[in-house]
């Protein structure tokens, strides 16, 4: 039977083939404004992310991009100094990053592979992990964390776009349907829905998988935010949908 990640790496790959937003790099016009200070990172669809979440300076900094391949945000960091390294699953998301890189004339490590695996690091590899919205995509969430606490250097920060849940309780944004957990590997109508829609294979997620795993793995929460979807019915109603949180790795 075929991974479920592998179905969402395809979809992906599909998804960038028709446009996907998610999924369109940076321009030459933007990386120049990051190299000049001029810039912004979304860890969620709408809201900047505070620009004190990171150090005053990214130079010799090394940053794993979690499954943020695509050429959006790494080249900003690689503007700003630092030394990056994307973890992606989706094919085209890796070749959009090694296309910006080699556009603009900077090193990237850019790595394909399954984050719901053990990520092939050293431990104490990075001071900072960006893991924008992603875990929708995958089943269990509390490994990414451990994962992401074994390679980040002690004190090292990680920033996280999540889900809440509430996205999966509707079909249209309007009419409650479906109940939590959302999961199609368990519930085969939703996996039905999913894959006649051509959505991949997504997971609802509560607060305290979110942040509780994080808690667990031996982060430390510093800050907390909520966003809506960008667009839709929940958007329109100023209902949030999503929470970016930063924290530190305690101890050794």
């Amino acid at each position: 039977m075929e991974k479920y990640t592998d179905i969402n790496a395809r979809t992906i790959d599909k998804w960038n083939d028709e446009g996907w937003e998610w999924g369109v790099p940076v321009t030459h016009e933007q990386y120049l404004r990051a190299k000049a200070g001029e810039w912004k990172i979304l860890l969620t669809p709408t809201k900047i992310m505070p620009r004190q979440w990171l150090p005053a300076s990214l130079g010799g900094l090394k940053i794993l991009g979690l499954a943020s391949g695509g050429g959006q945000q790494i080249p900003v960091f690689s503007a700003l100094g630092a030394h990056c390294t994307v973890l992606d699953y989706s094919p085209s998301q890796i070749q959009h990053e090694l296309e910006v890189a080699a556009r603009e004339g900077y090193a990237v490590e850019a790595v394909r592979g399954d984050m719901t695996e053990r990520f092939p690091f050293d431990d104490g590899a990075f001071d900072i992990i960006f893991h924008p919205v992603s875990n929708c995509y995958i089943k269990e969430v509390e490994h990414v964390f451990r994962e992401c606490r074994r390679v980040l250097k002690a004190g090292g920060i990680l920033v996280c776009g999540l889900d809440n849940g509430i996205n999966y309780i509707t079909d249209d944004g309007i009419t409650i349907v479906n109940s939590l957990p959302y999961d199609p590997l368990e519930n085969p109508q939703y996996m039905r829905k999913l894959i006649e829609s051509g959505d991949g294979v997504q997971f609802s997620h509560t607060m305290e998988e979110q942040i509780g795993c994080q808690l667990r793995a031996g982060f430390r929460l510093t800050d907390i935010y909520e966003d809506t979807n960008g667009s839709g019915r929940l958007h329109e109603l100023n209902i949030p949908t999503f929470i970016a949180t930063r924290a530190i790795k305690e101890g050794q």
